[in-house]
């Protein structure tokens, strides 16, 4: 049995690999922003898979003190953790800020990852083998990164602009994780579940809706589909030691060039670290 902490696990893809994985008898922590929400989330894996426990998490990942303080709750709780799963998501219409000063769709789909994951590496290590999975999107084929301008302040914020580049951050942030992780048993993956019905981009613009409404009737995947992913990189034994890989439904597949991009990632990385007062290595 694996211990298993899964972000954005109240809906969508996240809740449907919750169930999934505690189906397969794993525990599972849960992690969701909304108090009522993520206990109906418990209340659902449980009812649809028999399992006795599953733990909660609250956590705003917007918030930095909040992703702190939820590593620090993982770690009191658990004594080792088997797979990280880095799903929480959104996309947001209009340019906001975080409590931190953080455009808000880079600050939750990349900084709360990053930071979560890096707090929770002493405990992934100890742990090993051990997996990180980051949910990423075909999306960040299309995106730009100006270290510079992340939350494009300077001009040209868009949904789609936003959230491409947050999904090419998880890309970078992956394969500059696997680097600095060779040896030590622990293996990080990204993944592209595919276009999936959820409400992801419920907040997007108006004009895109009836677009987003008749293509996920025709054409989406359900919420179960989109999360063979992410529990396949979360304990199939068919991609043990696999590392510093983007999948697309289930098959590796080649990243854009930026995601390629060696420097590129080194200097996203230490921004990174940055922006969330990570102390410099």
């Amino acid at each position: 049995m694996k211990t298993i902490v899964v972000t954005g696990a109240t809906s969508g893809i996240g809740l449907a690999a919750a169930v999934a994985l505690a189906r397969q008898g794993h525990r599972v922590g849960v992690v969701g922003r909304d108090a009522a929400k993520t206990s109906a989330a418990i209340d659902e894996v449980k009812r649809r898979t028999g399992v006795a426990v599953v733990d909660s998490f609250l956590c705003d990942l917007s918030s930095q003190a909040q992703v702190r303080r939820l590593a620090a709750d993982v770690i009191a709780r658990y004594p080792r953790l088997d797979v990280v799963v880095n799903n929480a998501g959104l996309a947001t219409p209009a340019r906001e800020l975080t409590e931190d000063g953080v455009e808000r769709t880079f600050a939750v789909n990349h900084l709360a990852a990053f930071l979560l994951t890096s707090l929770l590496l002493e405990l992934l290590v100890k742990s090993a083998p051990a997996r990180v999975v980051n949910t990423s999107s075909v999306e960040h084929y299309d995106a730009t990164m100006n270290l510079d301008d992340l939350g494009f302040e300077r001009g040209g914020f868009s949904v789609v602009n936003a959230y491409r580049r947050s999904k090419l951050a998880n890309v970078l942030f992956t394969r500059a994780l696997a680097k600095r992780l060779e040896g030590t048993g622990v293996t990080v993956n990204a993944t592209n579940p595919g276009a999936v019905a959820t409400s992801l981009w419920d907040a997007g613009p108006r004009w895109m809706q009836p677009m987003i409404w008749v293509a996920s009737k025709l054409f989406f995947k359900t919420p179960e589909q989109g999360a063979e992913c992410i529990v396949q990189l979360a304990t199939s034994p068919d991609v043990e030691g696999k590392t510093g890989l983007y999948f697309s439904e289930l098959k590796p597949k080649t990243p854009s060039k930026l995601a390629l991009d060696d420097d590129l990632a080194a200097k996203l990385w230490a921004e990174s670290a940055r922006l969330v007062k990570l102390q410099p290595e």
